[in-house]
């Protein structure tokens, strides 16, 4: 069986910008999903929103954040649920256990940019579609705030691409267990399960006790959302928020050599035991 390009190959830019570009149109073939889709996140995001502000209750703010701040926070996660993919991803396992895997290493491009350029294209169609209504939505109906001046947007624009590296990178080694596991779909379950908690999907991280924040911080898993958020919010602004972004980079970087890595020790395997 031929192998991957090496990862020190020089990327085809244009292929994978390409590739890209269809996982972008690809999320507009069933527009009637999407509208679904978007109408089922709104409606779990109202539930979420009576949660926190029950949680509020006389209170004007709760660990730094206000009710308004609670509002937007919602608003940005349920936006962010298919574009970063909050709920998991398995195509890659899946083409393992089928055994498709082996035409993908035939042509010629590097298998972990070839997931990287789809899922952008697909991550940023899921934007459009859902994410960019939904903040319209909460913006109009319960009046969620959106960053202050330039450089807020700025900030907030680059941390969300690194949330996406960071996140596609955790979500592409988790199925990399598929190289080496038939139940890759039960480690991806319970990988899932963690992703929510951690990146504070279900909960803004400031709600837990210090100990647990302190735990999350020597994480990746802050970096997949939660900073975002702050970011967002402006909890972090300044030279505070360049570093939060800084970290972001750190991981994003450190997660994609894991991946590369864990991606070519599981086509040696592949290789092996397939032919």
């Amino acid at each position: 069986m031929q192998a991957a390009l090496p990862s020190s190959a020089r990327p085809n830019v244009a292929l994978y910008a390409s590739v890209a570009r269809l996982g972008f149109r690809r999320q507009f073939a069933y527009p009637q999903a999407a509208l679904w889709g978007l109408i089922t996140n709104l409606f779990f995001g109202v539930l979420r929103i009576a949660v926190l502000v029950a949680l509020f209750g006389s209170k004007p703010q709760v660990a730094g954040l206000t009710v308004q701040d609670a509002i937007t926070y919602t608003g940005l996660t349920q936006a962010f649920i298919m574009a970063l993919s909050l709920f998991g991803w398995t195509d890659l396992m899946r083409t393992v256990h089928r055994g498709e895997v082996a035409s993908d290493l035939l042509r010629p491009h590097d298998l972990l940019y070839w997931w990287a350029a789809q899922d952008a294209g697909r991550a940023v169609g899921q934007f459009v579609l859902r994410g960019l209504p939904m903040l319209t939505l909460f913006a109009l109906v319960w009046g969620a705030t959106f960053p202050a001046g330039a450089t807020g947007w700025l900030l907030t624009t680059l941390s969300l691409l690194l949330a996406w590296a960071c996140g596609f990178a955790f979500r592409f080694l988790v199925n990399c267990a598929a190289f080496w596991s038939p139940d890759a779909v039960g480690i991806g379950r319970f990988a899932w399960a963690v992703l929510g908690l951690g990146s504070g999907f279900l909960m803004p991280l400031a709600f837990f006790p210090q100990w647990f924040q302190t735990v999350l911080a020597f994480t990746p898993f802050p970096s997949m959302m939660n900073t975002t958020v702050e970011v967002w919010l402006g909890v972090k602004t300044g030279p505070e928020a360049w570093a939060a972004v800084a970290v972001q980079v750190g991981w994003a970087l450190l997660l994609f050599a894991l991946a590369a890595s864990v991606l070519s020790r599981g086509l040696r395997r592949l290789e092996v035991a397939g032919g």
